[in-house]
This record gives C-alpha cells, structure tokens and sequence, in this order.
C-alpha cells in the first residue's frame, strides 16, 4: 500500500538486488519490480513476511516481463564466460 507516494509497504517480496535514493529492485513472487523516485529509502525488511517498508517520493512501480529476467541473466552469464 502506497500512502500520498511517500510511505508504503510493498509484499511477496523474496528479496532486494539493489537500492539506492531514486531506484530499488526487488525480487518479488510477481517477478522483478522496480521502483524509482527521489530521496528513497528502505526502513525495514523482512523477508519472513515477504515485506518492505519504503518512504521517499515514488514516481514509478514497474514489474519486468520474464524476457527482460532472461536477457539480463544471458548478458550476465556471457559476461563471465
């Protein structure tokens, strides 16, 4: 639940590739979901609960199709050959 796009708990989430102030990327049970803004910040994880709390100004929510997962993954592999 987002409240006035400054406070909000996202769920299902599995886990955080990465954060900082205007971009976070969680592993979710939806699949990868990216949220951008300014000034973000992650105030509590628990995965347990498959819950985060954010705050900070949000101006999008995405979730990535499973073909971006997979170019990503394939790049990444290539990457480390």
């Amino acid at each position: 639940m987002l409240e006035n796009r400054q406070n909000g708990r996202i769920t299902g989430v599995k886990d955080i590739k990465s954060f900082d102030e205007k971009e976070i990327l969680l592993f979710t049970q939806a699949g990868k979901l990216v949220i951008k803004g300014e000034q973000l910040h992650v105030k509590q994880l628990d995965l347990e609960k498959g819950e985060v709390d954010l705050e900070g100004k949000v101006d999008s929510l995405t979730y990535l199709s499973k073909n971006t997962d997979n170019r990503d993954e394939s790049l990444f592999r290539r990457m480390f050959r």
